[in-house]
């Protein structure tokens, strides 16, 4: 098997590791096609890391295949390392290094001349937005800056694909959005990248196919529309005029949608999602119209209404039946 003949970066069956009584990955199959954005989501625990540590020869596994490039990650690892190269959750570069230091070093171990790893580091360095800081130790930058900086000496060697362990942890929305460029400039370049995250909204904005892993087992897995499309037709939210009318009006639409109705944060705002798997958006868009008519002839204004597809939130929330964010441990 190669990934000339199956236009595929990573091919897993049944792929399976157990710590103890613990069976962190339960049968995990992946097919992750070449020169994408591959997003994994799941709860806190789900076996996302635990994965990427196999798929990276990092762990073995205790059963199943899995394929990098069509090379086996257990009989074949040495030519499967050549090939990849890994960002986990904590920043592994050397804090007391500066940024130039950091760099030129992990060229020289990986070869490289004194010239060749000062040229590349300079490259990459202007390339991240790092020049300013290249000579400032790597303990004083900030957590958006040494994201950056992790992600830049992963690259050092450009390769062929980059697995990024929940690369945008904790940092605020601006170096969020560096760091989203800098991948999409990554792929770009012709790299695979495999994302976890434990941000909805990053799978959303980066990953064109996204698998969701709870307790060890793919449960769903397509493109962000397909996923979407999965959990229901469509999303209805609306805004009230009036705050002590929306307890009347959630009731209203519970019997009219058949469906369950979420209070917001905001006194006045109200959503639903309308239809299943089955439905079609004909279908949500009737169920919506004969609701919004309900609400009228109790007298209850309605100020702002939307029907859409349900958010990658509400898709994550429905599939694993958590009501709290996914995280993933440090497995």
């Amino acid at each position: 098997m190669s990934d000339q003949t199956t236009g595929l970066a990573i091919e897993t069956a049944g792929l399976v590791k157990t710590f103890g009584e613990n069976r962190a990955v339960d049968g995990v199959d992946l097919s992750v096609p070449t020169g994408t954005v591959y997003g994994v989501l799941g709860p806190n625990g789900a076996g996302k890391t635990t994965t990427v540590k196999m798929l990276a020869t990092l762990l073995r596994p205790d059963g199943g295949q899995a394929h990098v490039f069509g090379r086996d990650v257990v009989r074949e690892a040495d030519a499967v390392r050549s090939r990849v190269s890994l960002t986990g959750q904590y920043a592994s570069v050397d804090e007391d290094l500066t940024g130039t230091e950091n760099l030129i070093l992990l060229g020289r171990l990986m070869g490289h001349s004194k010239k060749a790893s000062a040229d590349r580091s300079e490259q990459l360095l202007e390339a991240f937005g790092l020049t300013d800081a290249a000579g400032r130790q790597v303990k004083n930058y900030s957590g958006g800056m040494r994201r950056r900086i992790d992600i830049a000496a992963s690259i050092l060697n450009t390769p062929d694909l980059l697995f990024l362990d929940e690369p945008t942890t904790g940092l605020d929305p601006r170096s969020r959005n560096q760091v989203w460029d800098i991948v999409r400039a990554v792929v770009a370049q012709g790299t695979t990248v495999l994302l976890t995250t434990q941000y909805l909204d990053e799978a959303d904005q980066l990953a064109s196919r996204i698998a969701v892993i709870d307790k060890g087992r793919v449960i769903a897995e397509g493109t962000k529309g397909e996923l979407k499309a999965s959990v229901g037709a469509g999303a209805v939210h609306l805004r009230l005029r009036e705050a002590a009318q929306r307890v009347e009006a959630e009731q209203i639409l519970r019997l009219t949608l058949d469906a369950q109705v979420q209070l917001e944060a905001d006194p006045l705002a109200l959503t639903a999602r309308v239809g299943d798997a089955a439905s079609n958006g004909r279908g949500a868009s009737e169920k919506a119209s004969r609701a919004l008519a309900e609400l009228a002839r109790a007298g209850i204004t309605v100020d702002t209404f939307s029907l859409g597809q349900p958010s990658l939130d509400e898709v994550f929330l429905a599939l694993t039946d958590s009501t709290t964010a996914p995280e993933e441990a440090a497995a």
